[in-house]
């Protein structure tokens, strides 16, 4: 049903979505603990009760977590229905 072609194509699509995705999170992951490092003052600052090092830690990360395996998710199966449209077009065109 599938060419290698059109498998390649999609997996090269998705292979680049996965590394936009994963930079995304390392910046999550990572700009946390840097942030303490590089700006312990503005992290200790209180915001609604919480240090914003924690507020950003307890409640903020999951959210951001779930943004982008949201984004990747939709990104996902909408290149998945560009590929499969693209080679129905291919087909009604020859």
């Amino acid at each position: 049903m599938h060419s290698e072609v059109f498998l390649h194509t999609l997996m090269r699509r998705q292979l680049k979505l996965s590394i936009v995705c994963a930079a995304a999170f390392l910046v999550v992951l990572l700009g946390l603990p840097l942030a303490n490092y590089f700006a312990p003052r503005l992290m200790a600052t209180r915001v609604a009760g919480f240090t914003l090092s924690w507020l950003l830690l307890g409640v903020l990360f999951f959210p951001a977590v779930w943004a982008i395996s949201w984004y990747f998710i939709r990104r996902s199966i909408w290149l998945e229905t560009d590929e499969v449209e693209q080679v129905k077009k291919g087909r009604a065109e020859q």
